[in-house]
């Protein structure tokens, strides 16, 4: 018995140890590519850069490799940002090791609005006079092949799947689910338009709702058929045929419709590339990816990137807007208003490019941002880049500034704000058997409380304070965009508008994108050079690394479990985190 716990002792303490010395080769092999991470990278005189569209394309990429480190697979997965990729062909256009740009397609989904910045980027490289080649081992999805459709050439795998069906928007639904459970969701709203928290209080679209999600993805259908009938000469009435009968399914049909243009295996495709990129007869091109490229350095020519004799902050908001500090992947109140208090305090930038992909949020955390950028506006030019959203909380922050560009894609607009509280007396007393007493000192002590029902009073407070900050919500965008009041209010109470829609209403300025926004921000400066300083700082990589080994690895996991069904878990648990009054999209909306 002795010799076994004696054995079983130093089986553990070796575990142990060696445990301990994995972590620690692990940090130091890791901490060699964080300390290569920022070496230039050169690469040779026949290079072709690569854009691969299967990967998740953030807002902004992340230069250092912990932020690409999957704790599961132990894998590094470079993800460059929008910022990254506008940046890098560019770059790209005037270096002359650049022969063109593959486009390595995937099934990823990145947004209609973030595949409208991609294509316009590309479409500005091809002015350099080099090549842009499309090519697909598996599935081209509509938003792949709409940034495709910029290409000279656009080639699939026979075995190929493309995709070409028209847009649908799924909206989720959860007055059964809740019921079910028990719960009772009390929804304060302002006005009476019903497409408002429609998902908490009914189990289908209300007419006026269907009409408007209807309108707005048609906008954004009319918008990719008319771009892609531009650049592949197909008339926009063959397209939609070609759509309504799934007629990609077939790829030989798809080459006849001039969709493609022709079925290459890989070999085949290099070959071509080969070609294109010419070289020495043995030479095969080199291929770089965009994170490598990140790292080029490429002789400054343009007056942008001459001297530093300006500054402009490019101030990065994605996700949906809390209160706090926030984490990486949403929009935290506090730390983005202290971040544009530094930037109008301190004296190292002439301008603010403000970005936003974002549904909104709470509606505090979405008032001290718009009270920032509301005082920097004052003092320097101040220009909004919107993304695939800037809706609700999301347009609040953009309301004060000089200028707003938005997509012909964006969905903005959705002025409207709304309380949720749970009633959650059902399913603690008929599902889990849980009884609930309550002392308290005065007569609404425990106001709101989530174990019983709000009494008309309550409702009433509630209400008032809802009604404060709708008022609040339309003043300002009133006073931020010169626009009556009356006007707004008619504008708002929730319903939501594509790029062009919002123009009209005078809710934006301009189409444009993150470039358009920057050059009309340096010129309302009065800058003829100028850097650019992303912000807010990221977190130091080590900080990344731990949150990669503890809190973020149940994301993955769950996104790997779950796969296609992990959005409607990530939905309900962001459901359950709806503290306050809300100024966001009151649904959440998939456009595929």
């Amino acid at each position: 018995m002795k010799s076994f716990l004696k054995q079983t002792l130093a089986t553990i303490t070796g575990i142990i140890i060696a445990s301990i010395l994995f972590f620690f080769i692990m940090i130091g092999s890791l901490s060699v590519l964080v300390a290569s991470a920022d070496k230039p990278t050169t690469i040779s005189k026949n290079s072709v850069l690569v854009l691969n569209t299967g990967l998740a394309i953030p807002e902004r990429g992340l230069n250092d490799p912990f932020s690409t480190f999957d704790p599961v697979d132990f894998t590094l997965k470079p993800m460059p940002g929008i910022n990254d990729i506008i940046r890098n062909l560019k770059k790209a256009a005037r270096d002359e090791r650049i022969k063109g740009v593959v486009i390595e397609n995937g099934p990823a989904l990145h947004g209609w609005s973030k595949a409208e910045e991609i294509r316009n980027a590309l479409n500005k490289f091809k002015e350099s006079g080099k090549f842009v080649l499309s090519y697909t081992d598996y599935y081209l999805t509509q938003e792949s092949y709409y940034i495709s459709t910029v290409a000279d050439k656009i080639f699939l795998s026979p075995v190929a799947i493309l995709e070409f069906k028209g847009i649908s928007s799924d909206i989720m639904f959860y007055k059964k689910a809740l019921n079910k459970v028990g719960v009772n969701v009390q929804v304060i709203r302002h006005g009476t338009h019903k497409g408002a928290v429609e998902p908490f209080l009914g189990n289908s679209l209300s007419k006026e709702n269907r009409s408007q999600i209807t309108r707005f993805i048609n906008g954004i259908w009319d918008n990719v058929i008319s771009d892609i009938s531009s650049d592949r000469d197909i008339l926009p009435a063959t397209l939609n045929n070609i759509a309504d009968n799934l007629l990609t399914t077939n790829l030989k049909q798809a080459v006849e419709f001039n969709l493609i243009d022709s079925l290459l295996y890989r070999d085949e495709f290099k070959l071509r590339v080969k070609t294109l990129a010419g070289g020495e007869e043995d030479e095969d091109p080199k291929y770089i990816s965009m994170s490598k490229y990140n790292n080029v350095h490429v002789s400054k020519t343009d007056e942008q990137e001459t001297k530093n004799k300006g500054r402009i902050a490019v101030v990065i908001a994605e996700g949906t807007i809390v209160m706090g500090r926030g984490t990486g992947s949403n929009i935290g109140g506090n730390h983005y208003a202290s971040t544009i208090r530094k930037i109008r305090e301190g004296d190292r930038y002439d301008a603010i490019v403000l970005r936003i992909n974002s549904p909104g949020g709470n509606a505090m955390a979405s008032d001290l941002i718009w009270r920032e950028v509301d005082l920097a506006a004052q003092e320097m030019p101040v220009v909004v880049s919107m993304g695939n959203y800037a809706a609700s909380g999301g347009y609040y922050i953009a309301a004060p500034a000089d200028l707003i560009y938005a997509h012909n894609t964006t969905l903005t607009g959705s002025i409207g704000v709304f309380g949720l509280i749970p009633d959650a007396s059902g399913l603690m007393e008929n599902k889990l058997g849980i009884n609930t007493e309550t002392v308290k000192t005065n007569k609404l002590s425990d106001f709101p409380s989530i174990f019983r029902n709000l009494n008309n009073y309550e409702l009433e407070v509630l209400q008032r304070n809802v009604d404060k900050t709708y008022d609040d919500f339309i003043t300002k965008v009133s006073d931020g965009r010169d626009i009556e009041k009356s006007m707004v209010d008619k504008m708002g109470e929730g319903q939501v508008y594509n790029g062009p829609d919002a123009v009209k209403k005078g809710l934006v300025d301009s189409i444009g994108g993150l470039d358009d926004a920057i050059k009309e921000a340096a010129r309302m400066a009065e800058l003829t050079a100028f850097t650019i300083v992303e912000l807010p700082v990221v977190e130091d990589t080590y900080t990344k690394l731990m949150k990669s080994l503890t809190g973020e690895i149940k994301n993955r996991i769950i996104k790997r479990e779950l796969g296609a069904f992990a959005p409607i878990y990530n939905d309900l648990n962001e459901v359950r985190s709806l503290e306050g009054i809300q100024a966001r999209i009151p649904y959440f909306i998939s456009i595929k």
